[in-house]
C-alpha cells in the first residue's frame, strides 16, 4: 500500500504548493480530494490499475480524466510532470513549512512576500522580533497559535499516528513470520501498549537461525537505510520514516526480553523497584534471585513470580496497575469480540463512498448485527449534508434493504451539527424518527469554549451521543477549547453516552477522559467515523483505546445485541 501512500503525500504537497503559489481553488480541491482518497483506499492503487486499466481510475470518487493520467504517470515514473513543475517552483525550505499543521500557506505567502521568509529559521525569527504580527491579518493571538502548531511540530515529529502505521508494522510481522526460521514473534514498545503515536518500531523474536532472520530483514523491499546489522540485531530505515530494531533472542529469555521493551519507562522502574524488595533483580535477561535465573521464557511469569496478576500490555503505564494487579483486582478489559456493531459511518448521502448495500454486506461479513449510518446533517455543507428531505429518503431506503434482508441490520442514524446556540441542526420531528443520534460540533471559532454548546446538546431528548468530544486531529490540530469534567458530568445526569472516534486521526475520547469518564459513571460508544468500506477496520483502534482506558464490555455500548441495544436508546429517549 505504500504507493497509496506516496502518492496521497504527493497531491498533498501539490494542493499546497499550489495554493502558496495563488492557483485556482477548485484544482486545489480536487488535488486534496483524490489525496484524502488515496490515503484510504482499501486496495493497493498498482493492483487496481493492473487489474482495471484507465477506465478504472476515473471510475474511483474524484478522479477524473486528468488525475487519472497523472496517477498512471506516477505508476510508470514514480512521479508525474505536475508535481515536478509546481513543486520546483517552491523553495524547499516554504514545502518544510507547509507541512506544519496550523500553518495555512496564505500565511506563509504573506510571511514569504512581506518579510522574505523562505524555511522555519526565518519563520521564528520573524515571529522573535515581533515583525510577524505587525502584517495585516496577523496580529498577537494569531502569531501565539502559530508558535503553538510549531512547538506541537517539534515534539510530534518523528511519531507516527497509531492508525497510520498499523498496517505497516502488522504485515511486516507477518513476513518475518512467514521464515521457517522465526519459532516466536512479537512487537514491543508503545505500539504494543496502543499507544496514539508511536516513535521507533521494536521487534523481538526467537529462531534457531539469527543469520537467516536478519538477512531476510534488512532484505525486506521497503527498507531504505540499514543503520546497523550484528548477529543478534539489525536497525532499518523504512519508507525513509520508520525506524523498526529487530532483536533475536533466546527463548529462555523471551518473556523477559518482552515485558522489559514493552513496559513505559515508570512501569518499568515501579516494577524494578516492587523486585527489589522482593529480593529479585529483572533485566531484559530475566528474574534472579542473586545469581540464579527463576524466571524469563514467559512474560506472565515476570508479574507472577511478585504476586502479581498478569497486566495487559495496554496499561503498562504506572497509573495505579501494578497496585491493582497486586490486589487481584485489575479489570477484565474489553475485547474486539465484543463489539456487536459499528455506531458511526458515513455513505455516499453525504461525504462517504459507500452505498448503502455495501455497507449491509460488509456487516454481514464482519458478523456484525448492526452499523448506524449517521451522515452528515444539513448545515455541514462541506460535508455534502443531507436535508430533511434526503435524510428521510435515506431512511426509507435502510427500511427496504432491512426488509429485503430480514433483520434491522442498518440503524438510522445522523452525526448531527451542534448549533452555535447548542441547538440540534435537524428539528426535533425530524430526530425522533432515527434510531441513533450523534451530537458534533464541527465549526468553532478559536476563542469560542464550545461548553454549552455540548451541555445544551446533551439536553436534547434525540441526542444519544456526543461525537469526538473535543475535535483535536493527532498530530495536526489540538482541542477546542472544552470543559469535559462538566460535560461528562452532564452526561451522566442524563443518562447519556459519549464517543470514543476510532478514525485514526481522531482518537477521541482519548484514553486518559475514557478512564474518566469510567470513573463517572458515563458509558463510551465506539465509532469508525468511516467514509470507505476500508476504514472499518479502525474499530481495532477504538477498542485499543477503549482498553488504555481501562474500560470493560460492561462499559461501552455497542457491545449490547441489537435488540438490547435498541432498547437501551429508547429508554434514554
Amino acid at each position: 500500500m505504500e504507493h497509496n501512500k506516496k502518492l496521497s503525500k504527493m497531491f498533498d504537497t501539490l494542493s499546497d504548493a499550489l495554493e502558496f503559489l495563488g492557483e485556482n481553488t477548485f484544482k486545489i480541491q480536487a488535488y486534496r480530494k483524490v489525496a484524502r482518497f488515496l490515503e484510504n483506499f482499501p486496495e493497493d492503487i498498482e493492483e487496481y490499475y493492473k487489474e482495471h486499466g484507465h477506465k478504472g481510475l476515473k471510475a474511483l470518487p474524484g478522479v477524473g480524466e486528468k488525475i487519472a493520467l497523472k496517477i498512471e504517470e506516477y505508476l510508470k515514473r514514480g512521479t508525474f510532470k505536475k508535481y515536478e513543475e509546481v513543486v520546483s517552483q517552491v523553495p524547499m525550505g516554504i514545502l518544510e513549512l507547509l507541512d506544519i499543521p496550523g500553518i495555512g500557506p496564505k500565511t506563509i505567502k504573506l510571511a514569504h512576500d512581506a518579510l522574505g521568509v523562505n524555511n522555519l529559521s526565518d519563520f521564528k525569527r520573524v515571529i522573535q522580533d515581533g515583525s510577524l504580527e505587525k502584517l495585516k491579518g496577523m496580529g498577537p493571538k494569531k502569531v501565539e497559535n502559530i508558535k503553538k502548531s510549531i512547538d506541537m511540530y517539534y515534539k510530534m515529529k518523528g511519531r507516527i499516528p497509531l492508525g497510520e502505521i498499523f498496517p505497516f508494522v502488522e504485515k511486516l510481522k507477518e513476513y518475518l513470520a512467514a521464515s521457517e526460521y522465526v519459532e516466536k514473534i512479537e512487537v514491543c514498545g508503545s505500539y504494543r501498549r496502543r499507544k496514539e503515536t508511536v516513535g521507533d518500531i521494536d521487534i523481538l523474536c526467537v529462531s534457531k537461525n539469527k543469520d537467516a532472520v536478519i538477512k531476510r530483514f534488512v532484505n525486506h523491499p521497503d527498507v531504505s537505510r540499514i543503520l546497523a546489522q550484528g548477529e543478534t540485531k539489525a536497525s532499518c530505515i523504512f519508507n525513509e520514516r520508520v525506524q523498526v530494531d529487530l532483536r533475536v533472542v533466546p527463548e529462555s529469555s523471551f518473556g523477559a526480553a518482552l515485558q522489559y521493551f514493552t513496559g513505559s519507562k515508570q512501569h518499568n522502574i515501579h516494577l524494578r523497584t516492587l523486585a527489589k524488595q522482593a529480593g529479585y533483580k529483572i533485566s531484559e535477561y530475566g528474574v534472579y534471585k542473586h545469581s540464579e535465573k527463576v524466571a524469563g521464557e514467559r512474560e506472565e511469569d515476570i508479574y507472577g513470580i511478585l504476586g502479581l496478576d498478569f497486566i495487559p500490555p495496554e496499561l503498562r503505564e504506572d497509573r495505579g496497575e501494578i497496585e491493582k494487579a497486586k490486589e487481584h483486582a485489575l479489570p477484565h478489559l474489553i475485547e474486539r469480540s465484543d463489539i456487536k456493531g459499528d455506531l458511526h459511518v458515513h455513505s455516499r448521502y453525504s461525504d462517504g463512498t459507500m452505498t448503502l448495500r455495501e455497507l449491509i454486506e460488509k456487516a454481514i461479513k464482519m458478523h456484525y448485527e448492526y452499523i448506524a449510518v449517521c451522515d452528515h446533517s444539513q448545515s455541514a455543507r462541506y460535508a455534502h449534508g443531507l436535508s430533511i428531505e434526503d435524510l428521510r429518503k435515506k431512511n426509507r431506503e435502510i427500511e427496504k434493504l432491512n426488509e429485503e434482508y430480514g433483520a434491522q441490520i442498518l440503524l438510522k442514524g445522523a452525526e448531527v451539527d451542534i448549533l452555535q446556540d447548542g441547538s440540534l441542526d435537524y428539528p426535533d420531528d425530524v430526530l425522533k424518527e432515527l434510531d441513533f443520534v450523534i451530537g458534533s460540533v464541527h465549526i468553532w471559532s478559536k476563542k469560542e469554549d464550545v461548553t454549552p454548546r455540548i451541555l445544551k446538546a446533551l439536553e436534547n431528548p434525540y441526542v444519544h451521543t456526543i461525537g469526538h468530544p473535543t475535535g483535536r486531529l493527532i498530530n495536526k490540530r489540538g482541542p477546542y477549547k472544552v470543559d469535559l469534567e462538566k460535560v461528562i458530568e452532564h452526561a451522566e445526569k442524563l443518562g447519556k453516552f459519549l464517543e470514543i472516534n476510532a478514525y485514526y486521526e481522531r482518537l477521541d475520547l482519548n484514553d486518559i477522559w475514557s478512564k474518566r469518564a469510567k470513573e463517572m459513571g458515563v458509558k463510551l460508544t465506539i465509532g469508525t467515523d468511516a467514509h470507505q468500506i476500508g476504514q472499518l477496520w479502525m474499530m481495532d483502534l477504538g477498542v485499543y483505546v477503549a482498553r488504555r482506558g481501562w474500560l470493560e464490555k460492561g462499559d461501552v455500548l455497542n457491545t449490547l445485541p441489537l435488540n438490547e441495544l435498541l432498547k437501551t436508546l429508547k429508554h434514554r429517549r
